[in-house]
C-alpha cells in the first residue's frame, strides 16, 4: 500500500499546528504588551507617574474669606452699639463684655453723672462711669439695666495703612449711622488743651464721623473693633468733617502702650 501521501499529510498537519501555535504565542505576547501599555497609560494619567503630562490632582475647596461686606459688618456689630446722652453731650459706646460693660470716649461722659443709654433694641438705662483714663480719652460704663439679649462686640485686631474700615455711631444725633473708609495713617497725634495733654499713638482714618460719633467703634473688614473714635481734624474751626479722623487703638484703650507720630490737631467729638 502506498503510505507516502499519509506521511506527507501528517507532515503538513504538523506544520499547520506549529503555525497555529506560533500565532497563539504571538497573540498572547501581543496582548500582554497591550495590557502593559494600558496599565502604564493609566498610571501616568492618574498622577502616579512623574511625567509632565500627568493630570492635575483635584485641589481642596479654598477656605472662604473672613472679610465681610459692610452690611454684614453692621448686622454683626450694630446690636453692640449704644447711644449715650451724658448731660448735654451726645456720644456713642460699644458693648465690650458679656456683663454689659460699655467702652466709650472719656470726654463724652466727662464732668457729669447724668449718663443715659439707649441700646440697639430700644432698651433705655442709666449708667455710671466704672473707670476712666483721661490721658487716653477712654472710659467704661456700667449700665443699671441690660437689654434682654446682650451682644458684646469682638475686640482686637491691628490696623494697617490702606486697610478698609467701618465706623458706626450717632453723628449729629443720626443714630446708628454707618460710614466707610480706609486707614490713612498710624501713630498720629491730636492736640488737646494743655491741661489734658495731646493724644498720641492714634489711628488716622477717613470714614466720615462728626460730633456724636465719639466713643463709637472703628471696625476692620472682619467686624473686629480695632479702635475707639475720639476726634476729627477741624482746619475750618466749624467742627465739620474734613476727611481726617482719629481713633484710639483698641489695645491702647484696653491699657496697652502708646506711640508717637506727626501731629493732627482737631477737636474731640
Amino acid at each position: 500500500m502506498e503510505r507516502v501521501p499519509q506521511e506527507a499529510g501528517a507532515a503538513e498537519a504538523q506544520q499547520a499546528r506549529r503555525a497555529v501555535a506560533g500565532k497563539a504565542r504571538r497573540m498572547v505576547i501581543g496582548g500582554g504588551v497591550l495590557v502593559v501599555v494600558a496599565l502604564a497609560a493609566y498610571w501616568l494619567g492618574s498622577g502616579g507617574g512623574h511625567g509632565e503630562g500627568a493630570a492635575p490632582r483635584p485641589s481642596a475647596t479654598p477656605t472662604p474669606s473672613a472679610t465681610l461686606t459692610v452690611p454684614d459688618v453692621f448686622r454683626r456689630v450694630g446690636p453692640s452699639v449704644v447711644v449715650i446722652q451724658a448731660g448735654k453731650s451726645l456720644g456713642t459706646g460699644v458693648i465690650a463684655a458679656d456683663d454689659g460693660t460699655i467702652l466709650t470716649a472719656h470726654h463724652v461722659v466727662k464732668g457729669t453723672k447724668d449718663v443715659n443709654l439707649t441700646f440697639a433694641d430700644g432698651t433705655k438705662a442709666k449708667a455710671v462711669v466704672a473707670s476712666s483714663n483721661p490721658e487716653r480719652d477712654v472710659a467704661t460704663l456700667k449700665p443699671a439695666k441690660l437689654p434682654e439679649i446682650v451682644v458684646p462686640a469682638t475686640l482686637g485686631g491691628g490696623a494697617a495703612v490702606g486697610a478698609p474700615v467701618v465706623a458706626i455711631g450717632n453723628p449729629l444725633g443720626l443714630t446708628y449711622s454707618v460710614s466707610t473708609g480706609v486707614v490713612s495713617g498710624l501713630n498720629r497725634s491730636a492736640d488737646r488743651s494743655a491741661e489734658e495733654g495731646d493724644l498720641s499713638g492714634l489711628i488716622q482714618f477717613d470714614a466720615s464721623v462728626n460730633p456724636g460719633s465719639s466713643g463709637g467703634p472703628l471696625l476692620d473688614a472682619r467686624g473686629l473693633v480695632i479702635g475707639i473714635v475720639v476726634s476729627i481734624a477741624d482746619p475750618g474751626g466749624d467742627e465739620a468733617f474734613a476727611g481726617i479722623a482719629f481713633a484710639v487703638p483698641i489695645g491702647v484703650a484696653l491699657g496697652g502702650t502708646e506711640g508717637d507720630g506727626p501731629p493732627g490737631d482737631g477737636p474731640e467729638i
